[in-house]
């Protein structure tokens, strides 16, 4: 589970992020409080607004902050960020504790917040594939969200007591201090112990385009990218649904930040477990947001604080087990050298539907109450899973189905899993996202291997309807020539619109993806991207 930890890079990483995550939990707590209560007579819109604005930079900014993350050294960029972070705390703390601070100057704070943290996000979740590689990525990424969430647990509760006790102004103080630590680190790291990354080359709007295009080719991306957004639009607004219902229930700022950390203990146990996984799978970010549905309707109708506090802790859960999961898949299965275009794209699409979602999320609460906040988030939980399952019923051809050999037993199959006792394909069982990769060599003669080399039995010229199954969106593969020394990627007998540029990786992750590994004459494989 901490594998990771191993490297020294990557552990001292882990713990000055872990500190500036709680000064950032810390900040994020204090900044809501100050908005709804300070500054407002409890608008929620306010707080709506102010996520809005902080939030919308990363929608706005993606093309520029994923082509940064490409194409500079990211160690570099984050020391600018987290230096730009450490200001813009420090400036509002002193605004608070100098007592002139208004409503419009935190607008502008989580304005100009947004906008660099546009640009260190995707370059700060791309660089843990610098400091661990590809095969503990997915370990990495999941620790990181235990990480955020630890944070979670401490800095909320730890805001509400300061905030009572010292005010508002110092939180802020307190978090900029903060920043030193990842800053410590980023100095500290030994640079040439870091995985080198490809970097981008070309023109900016080339490299942004080829972004674009990369997800727009990859069907498995895109069911994330929407997903994530119903999610982060509709779903996520945790800072109106905590402070609304702290208020509805007559509680103060004390108890405000215990449901945000209460919240925290269900989604630290939701990132551990996704440490434990091997593997990143579509399966769990769809289950994960229908669990979201029913838990946010659970924790609408709760009748007392308490009560409402605890029904919390499934929420938390499976909300970071849909995010962490989600997250790692996106980079696990994105090429190194656009990785960092992608992972803006994701931190677009997740960060930017707040500015969607929070000022309707915080109208509904002054309509109509705090509770039915809780009610959007469970329609959009459901609808993220009608998505996810819709995709694998018309991609993936999922189907449900009463086993022939008992009256009682109900069978799943999908594409590469037919009915018990059915024949199957000379491509054997293949799991609901399985990759498969074909090997040309000298002459167009080839074999079907899985994702470590094992053969599956077949041969290019077993490549008939006999053999893999007639289909009308089949794409044909032509034999390789010797000029044809490159690689490419193909769909075999495969739905049209599975994904065809996605890098091959472990089995259960990809959805339907095939490479082609083109050999020349001398068997020396030659690769272009």
């Amino acid at each position: 589970m901490f594998r990771s930890l191993s490297g020294f890079n990557y552990r001292i990483w882990f713990i000055g992020a872990l500190v500036s995550n709680i000064g950032a939990w810390m900040q994020a707590t204090t900044q809501d409080w100050v908005v709804l209560v300070d500054l407002t007579d409890n608008n929620a819109l306010a707080v709506g607004t102010t996520m809005a604005l902080q939030f919308g930079p990363q929608l706005l900014m993606v093309p520029i902050s994923g082509y940064i993350a490409d194409h500079f050294d990211r160690r570099k960029i984050l020391m600018c960020t987290q230096s730009g972070l450490m200001l813009l705390a420090a400036g509002l703390g002193i605004l608070l504790l100098t007592g002139v601070a208004e409503l419009w100057h935190v607008f502008i704070f989580a304005f100009t917040l947004g906008v660099v943290n546009a640009i260190d996000t995707p370059a700060r979740q791309v660089f843990v594939s610098d400091l661990v590689g590809q095969d503990n990525m997915a370990n990495a990424v999941s620790l990181n969200s235990a990480s955020f969430n630890t944070a979670r647990l401490i800095g909320p509760a730890v805001a509400g007591i300061l905030i009572a006790l010292v005010g508002s102004g110092w939180v802020f103080m307190i978090n900029a201090v903060s920043f030193l630590a990842v800053l410590t680190v980023l100095i500290s790291l030994r640079v040439k112990d870091l995985y080198p990354s490809p970097r981008a080359t070309g023109s900016p709007i080339k490299n942004i385009v080829e972004g674009f295009l990369y997800v727009k080719a990859r069907p498995d991306l895109t069911v994330i990218f929407v997903i994530v957004f119903i999610m982060g639009a509709f779903g996520m607004n945790f800072p109106i649904v905590a402070s609304t219902m702290a208020v509805e229930f007559g509680r103060g700022a004390s108890e405000y930040g215990a449901l945000s950390s209460i919240l925290a203990i269900g989604s630290l146990t939701g990132a551990l477990l996704a440490a434990r996984r091997a593997r990143p799978q579509m399966r769990i970010v769809i289950t994960a947001a229908g669990l979201f549905g029913a838990a946010s309707t659970v924790s609408g109708v709760m009748p007392t604080y308490v009560s409402f506090a605890i029904s919390m802790i499934l929420v938390g859960f499976s909300t970071v087990t849909l995010l962490t999961t989600a997250n790692s898949y996106v980079q696990t299965t994105s090429a190194p050298i656009i990785r960092g275009r992608v992972m803006a794209l994701y931190a677009a699409i997740l960060m930017g539907s707040t500015p969607v979602g929070a000022p309707i999320v915080g109208w509904i609460a002054n309509a109509f109450g705090a509770r039915w906040t809780l009610g959007v988030g469970a329609l959009a939980g459901f609808a993220a899973c009608a998505v996810g399952l819709g995709w694998l019923i018309v991609s993936r051809e999922l189907r449900l189905h009463r086993d022939p050999a008992s009256r009682w037993r109900l069978v799943v199959t999908h594409f590469g899993k037919p009915m018990p006792g059915a024949a199957t394909t000379n491509l054997g069982r293949m799991g609901l996202t399985t990759p498969i990769q074909v090997v040309h060599g000298d002459g167009g003669a080839a074999e079907y291997l899985d994702v470590h080399g094992k053969p599956f039995g077949a041969s290019a010229k077993d490549t008939t309807p006999d053999a893999v199954g007639e289909r009308a969106d089949t794409t044909e593969i032509p034999a390789a020539s010797a000029e044809e020394t490159f690689l490419e990627t193909a769909s075999i007998a495969l739905p049209a619109s599975a994904p065809q540029a996605v890098p091959l990786i472990e089995p259960e992750t990809l959805t339907g993806q095939i490479r082609v590994k083109y050999l020349d004459d001398d068997d020396e494989q030659a690769d272009r991207p």
